[in-house]
This record gives C-alpha cells, sequence and structure tokens, in this order.
C-alpha cells in the first residue's frame, strides 16, 4: 500500500486536501471518484512525485497564454462533438491544464457553469483571458446550438494568431541577436585589443591617423567611466520601455511601424490580415455588426488601424456602409475595400473577408521571407564595416611606424 496526498474540490468550492492509502494512483483515484469528489491534484505523500510536481509548478508559474486558452478551446470542442455535456468537459479540461493559475481559473468557471450560468457569461469574469472576440463566438453559438463547431473554428483561429505572431516575432528577434552581436564585438576590439596597442602608440600620438586617435579616445573613455556608460544604456533603455507604455509614445512606436523602409509593408499586412481575419470570423458567427467592429478595432494592435474601425463602427451605427467609409482611407487597399463592397451587396461578406485574410495571411508569410533575406545581409555588412574599420585603425598606423623605422 502506498500513501498519498490529494487535493479536490470541497461543497463550498473550495480546495479540500487529505491522505489515503491505496496501492496505485489509479486506485486512489477511483476511490475519490468513487465517493463523488471532483479531484484536483494527487501525489505519493514524500514519494519523488512531489518534488516533480513543484518543479512542474514552477516551470508553469506564469500567467495562462494564448497557447492555454487554445489548448483548452480544442479540448472542450472535441469533447462537447463526442457528446459530454459542458459541465464534465470543463471538468476534464481541469484534470488536463497544466499551468496552476489556469486551472484555477477554470475550476472557478466550471462552479459559475454548475450554478446555471451561461458559459459565456462565466468567461466575462476573465476578461484578461478570453477576450471579447472569444466570448461573443461563443455567446453567439450558444444562440445557435453549434457550440461544438464555434469552439474549432475559436480554436483555429487562435491557432493562427499565434503562428502568425510567431513568424513576426522570428523575423524581428534575428536582426536583434545581429545587432547585439555586433555591439558586443565592437566593446570587446575598444575595451580588450585596442589597449594593448596603447602602450605601442606612446609618444606617436601626432602620427596616429585621425581614424585611430578617435577609437582611443573612446576606448579610453569606456575604460575610464564604464560604470556611467551601463548606467547611461540602462537608463535608456528603461526611458524607451516606459515611453512606449504612454499613449504617446504608444502612438509614435505605431506610426513608425508603418513608415519604416524595411518593416512597414510586414507590419500592414499583419494589421489587415488581423482586422479582416477577426472582422470574417465574427460575422460568420453571427455577431452583430457593431460589436464586430468594435471587436476588430480592440484587436487590431496599432492605433492606426484602431481609429480606422472606430470610425467605420460610427459611420456604421449611423446608417452608413462599411465599405463607404473606408473608400475615404487609404489603410487598405483599393481592391480589398472594393471586395468588401461587393461583400456586403451580396450579402457573402463573411466569406468574402475569409477570402481577404487568407490572401492576406499568404503575403505575410512571403513578406516576412523578403524583409528577413533583406535584413541578413545588411546587419552583416553593417559588422563587417564596424570590425573592418576597428581593424584598420590598429593596423595602419602600425604599417606607417614601420615604414617609418625602415627610412
Amino acid at each position: 500500500m502506498q500513501t498519498f496526498e490529494y487535493e479536490v474540490q470541497g461543497e463550498n468550492g473550495m480546495p479540500r486536501t487529505g491522505v489515503l492509502e491505496a496501492d496505485s494512483p489509479a486506485q486512489a483515484t477511483q476511490v475519490l471518484r468513487g465517493q463523488g469528489l471532483v479531484l484536483l491534484s494527487l501525489r505519493a505523500a514524500g514519494g519523488s512525485a512531489g518534488w516533480l510536481d513543484k518543479l512542474r509548478q514552477l516551470n508553469v508559474s506564469s500567467g495562462p497564454g494564448l497557447k492555454d486558452v487554445q489548448n483548452f478551446t480544442n479540448q472542450l470542442a472535441v469533447m462537447i462533438k463526442a457528446g459530454i455535456n459542458i459541465r464534465n468537459a470543463i471538468e476534464g479540461a481541469v484534470e488536463q491544464a497544466q499551468n496552476p493559475k489556469f486551472k484555477r481559473v477554470l475550476e472557478q468557471i466550471k462552479g459559475d457553469v454548475e450554478s446555471g450560468r451561461p458559459f459565456s457569461d462565466a468567461l466575462t469574469r476573465h476578461p484578461k483571458i478570453f477576450s471579447p472576440l472569444y466570448v461573443n463566438m461563443v455567446r453567439a453559438s450558444e444562440l445557435s446550438g453549434d457550440f461544438g463547431r464555434m469552439l474549432e473554428r475559436i480554436a483555429a483561429y487562435q491557432a493562427r494568431q499565434i503562428e502568425t505572431r510567431n513568424m513576426v516575432r522570428g523575423a524581428m528577434i534575428y536582426p536583434a541577436i545581429i545587432a547585439v552581436m555586433a555591439v558586443v564585438t565592437t566593446v570587446f576590439l575598444l575595451t580588450f585589443v585596442l589597449p594593448r596597442f596603447t602602450a605601442l602608440f606612446a609618444g606617436k600620438e601626432d602620427l596616429l591617423p585621425a581614424p585611430t586617435k578617435l577609437l582611443m579616445a573612446i576606448s579610453s573613455f569606456l575604460l575610464t567611466y564604464w560604470y556611467g556608460v551601463i548606467a547611461a544604456i540602462g537608463a535608456a533603455i528603461a526611458g524607451i520601455v516606459y515611453a512606449l507604455k504612454t499613449p504617446a509614445g504608444s502612438e509614435v512606436w505605431d506610426r513608425l511601424k508603418l513608415r519604416l523602409p524595411l518593416i512597414k509593408r510586414m507590419f500592414r499586412a499583419l494589421y489587415i490580415t488581423r482586422g479582416v481575419h477577426t472582422m470574417g470570423e465574427l460575422v460568420s458567427a453571427g455577431v452583430p455588426m457593431l460589436d464586430t467592429l468594435g471587436i476588430t478595432a480592440a484587436v487590431s494592435g496599432n492605433c492606426v488601424y484602431r481609429r480606422l474601425w472606430q470610425s467605420v463602427e460610427q459611420a456604421v451605427r449611423q446608417g452608413e456602409k462599411i465599405a463607404t467609409t473606408l473608400q475615404k482611407r487609404d489603410e487598405l487597399p483599393r481592391n480589398v475595400v472594393q471586395m468588401i463592397s461587393a461583400g456586403e451587396e451580396s450579402g457573402q461578406l463573411g466569406r468574402v473577408l475569409g477570402d481577404i485574410s487568407e490572401y492576406y495571411a499568404k503575403e505575410l508569410r512571403d513578406t516576412i521571407k523578403a524583409v528577413t533575406g533583406m535584413i541578413e545581409p545588411i546587419m552583416i555588412l553593417i559588422m563587417g564595416v564596424l570590425v573592418g574599420f576597428i581593424a584598420m585603425s590598429i593596423i595602419l598606423p602600425i604599417f606607417k611606424m614601420s615604414s617609418l623605422v625602415k627610412h
């Protein structure tokens, strides 16, 4: 017999712990569930499993992310389509949740559903985890009765958002790594390599070329005031991070992303894809148009496109068509606006928006590849120029002095 520590959900909905003896974890689980208890966790008392649980909790102690929500949605869709009721489906998802914080959220949702609240209302209590898009699509499916299929669509939407986010991050991370390597290499040459030649050049400063004098001055400054340089860099980074969190700083950065030569095409495709895809999913789900436009504006990710969809929302509220407002703006290409107009006229707006989002998703992937392909040689060239300039600034004085000695 083994001793197991367990945690179950008490009658008041709060976790309750206890100890029991059984031949195996499976038997312990069967005993607890036979008593009508909802099992939250089970581990061998004082054994290695307890340490594994602790390590796992440390690794997943961060807040729930989009991937956690997507996994939950996929699990829920499979169980609902298999005929399992929503309460038991959420209970099964709770048992499989790896993130402790997300598990607690799901337990609260399960409690709300058991108390008679609709699933969509239970989700609204956790707005930081379940977006308005998620809640509205679920609410629409509750009215239409096609809950399982809608959950599949939500999970597919989230999977595409995760893929897009990872592609954009990957495109930006590579140049950042090259830039950091260039800075580290330059600092290493200035603070460790160049000082080795200082004694060789001592007393011959008037013979040194201007680039060498400049680098020696920078090297001396870095070695003397290194603590001030580090503090200044830290303050600059903190200032930039703080500025980006302010409305004014965030707006400046949003506009820069749409104007910088190399990345503007990539970000434009990203925001068009995100907005049109979100709008298409909501329209196809039967969400009211005003709610659809408000949610699309909220998830746009850029102040320029957020204001675009907000202006469309205001126009539709006043009785205008979507395409009428879009034709007055230049954030969307003319052909996209024409397709949206055709979709409105034919009553196939959801399908048209889906086709547009598919096209721009492909363009986004192609653009990311093109941007990465252009940035790579540019960054390597910049790094080569920096290192070559420093190397030549060191070698040229040596050649000059050696020629003077021969004469």
